[in-house]
């Protein structure tokens, strides 16, 4: 690249000899003061090495020398100033290239370094170089990073040190060298080039966005660093990850081009985070509709609760699909269950509702509900603290006397009770590894028409998959398998809306394939082997016949 051949964009300042009133001896802004007016300390000469030259006497502690024009700073490019200084006699100064960077309106851009590195002259009469690079990324070589908001330069030359020295300047000199930092000219477009910092720090969603933009079919490269995105960002351009990524819970990154787990992998460094993000992605996004493990193994050290952010919940169904990978519990601690107890009373008005008699803080959403008169698989839908009641999944027998309840919240391999409402979803061929410590699923409170297709559930810990409220309502298991170690009290399934349909699937070494509640059920082709001793394959809440031989 470079743009004084592609767009015709003029970077060379004027030589001294043409016009010194466009050399400023301030920053270079209109109105300053030229060298035109300087003729006590600077003046035109003829140098054997130089031609016609700037020659001054340095008669401050930095004597500035800035071209007036306004040099074009380009998105994605770099120039490189470059300029050469001989001192005739007098005190040897240092020398380096400095610069205006000008913003929008003229206003100079706060916050960037204006100055490139030093060179100390050290013998009179020698000619010493002198060159930065300046640019909108943090490139290596960059010497002078200005980013995007800079729009323009006044660029020239600093004379530090001890003044009176007599010093002769030769023509400055800028070059395009965007091409020093591209791998590929016409395939690549690094966020870099448009601003982007890396520093784990700076916000870059601006930079990456502009970049984004630039591409225009070409690949996204995120160089080496870490990138802080701090709002909602969708990128269309194929992106190649070399550093990663990090953003609030609650921002999404929609990867449109690589809209898989190994590409979010790539872009956060790790599995668990890049399902979370992924996942978020798939609830928020209009565009995209599956999201592809890629046969890979995500390793959870503790629950994933995973939230929907900014999706509208309330909006169509649509069909969503986590497909093709694994998920394993690591370890132990953090999969503990949590257990409390507490004395109520079971509510005269609604019998889906305890009346607790202390407080009720410690119990937990989503536990699982023990006691007497309590029926299987009843589970905490809603706490309410002010006033001490406790909505259930089902409703318990009537009965005027208190009475002790315990309350067990078990930990959820992938837990969707941070979402109130999700309908749609499908998991298909997904391997739930739960290692006797972790359960399965967990489903939102509300919802319809998830389903499980071709899962398999390895070793529950306690549950396979928990239903607190609606969230099953028309739920499809079609050819799933869940596997727990025998004599096991473990639960496949439990439901408490109607019209689920279960298919063709399997499940070993549990107490109850499936406990069911609601109408319009239909199970076809199931098989349940090595139930436990207490248990039997399938219990329904309320009296009713299936519509479809089991």
């Amino acid at each position: 690249m470079n743009k004084v051949i592609t767009d015709g964009v003029h970077l060379m300042p004027i030589a001294f000899a043409r016009a010194l009133d466009v050399y400023s001896s301030e920053d270079g802004t209109p109105g300053t003061a030229t060298y035109a007016d300087a003729a006590d300390i600077a003046q035109l000469v003829s140098d054997a090495e130089f031609g016609v030259c700037l020659e001054l006497r340095k008669v401050e502690k930095t004597q500035k020398i800035r071209y007036m024009g306004e040099i074009p700073l380009l998105p994605g490019c770099y120039l490189r100033i470059t300029a050469r200084i001989k001192v005739m006699d007098g005190p040897l100064p240092s020398v380096r290239i400095a610069g205006f960077a000008g913003g929008a309106g003229g206003a100079p851009v706060a916050g960037v370094v204006t100055t490139g590195p030093a060179v100390t002259v050290t013998k009179p009469g020698t000619v010493v170089e002198v060159s930065a690079i300046v640019g909108a990324g943090a490139r290596p070589g960059v010497d002078m990073v200005w980013g995007a908001d800079a729009l323009y330069g006044h660029f020239g030359i600093d004379l530090t040190g001890p003044v009176g020295g007599r010093v002769r300047v030769d023509d400055l000199i800028i070059e395009d060298v965007t091409s020093f930092f591209l791998r590929d000219l016409i395939a690549m477009v690094d966020v870099r080039d448009y601003g982007a910092r890396g520093d784990g720090v700076t916000d870059d969603t601006a930079a990456f966005r502009a970049a984004d933009a630039a591409a225009r079919g070409r690949q996204l490269l995120v160089s080496q660093g870490t990138y802080l995105l701090s709002k909602n960002l969708t990128l269309a351009s194929d992106v190649r990850f070399e550093g990663v990524v990090s953003m609030p819970d609650d921002a999404t990154l929609t990867l449109c081009r690589n809209f898989d787990l190994p590409s979010y992998i790539d872009a956060f460094g790790r599995s668990d985070i890049a399902f979370r993000k992924g996942f978020q992605a798939l609830l928020n996004s209009d565009d995209q509709k599956s999201f592809d493990l890629g046969g890979r193994l995500v390793s959870l050290a503790e629950p994933m609760v995973l939230r929907a952010a900014q999706s509208d919940c309330n909006r169509p169904v649509r069909r969503r699909v986590l497909r093709n990978g694994r998920i394993e519990a690591l370890g132990s601690q953090a999969w503990a269950s949590k257990s409390v107890s507490c004395t109520a009373t079971v509510s005269k008005n609604d019998q889906h509702i305890l009346e607790a008699s202390g407080e009720i803080v410690d119990v937990p959403v989503g536990a699982l509900v023990q006691g007497q008169g309590v029926g299987p698989e009843i589970y905490v839908r809603a706490v309410d603290p002010a006033r001490h009641t406790i909505a259930l999944s089902a409703p318990l027998e009537a009965s005027d006397t208190s009475r002790e309840f315990s309350f067990n919240r078990f930990r959820y391999l992938l837990d969707f009770s941070g979402i109130e409402k999700l309908s749609g979803l499908t998991l298909q061929d997904i391997e739930l590894i739960c290692n006797n410590v972790a359960s399965g699923i967990m489903l939102s409170a509300s919802g319809q028409a998830f389903q499980l297709k071709d899962c398999a559930f390895s070793r529950p810990g306690d549950r396979g998959v928990t239903s607190t409220g609606e969230g099953c309502s028309q739920m499809l298991v079609d050819r799933c398998e869940i596997t727990a170690d025998r004599d096991a009290q473990v639960v496949a399934l439990n439901t408490n809306a109607g019209g689920v349909r279960i298919f063709t699937s399997y499940a070993s070494g549990v107490r109850h394939f499936g406990v069911l509640g609601g109408a319009h059920n239909i199970l076809m082709g199931n098989q349940t082997l090595k139930t436990s001793e207490n248990g039997s394959a399938w219990v329904f809440r309320q009296p009713e016949e299936p519509d479809t031989p089991i």
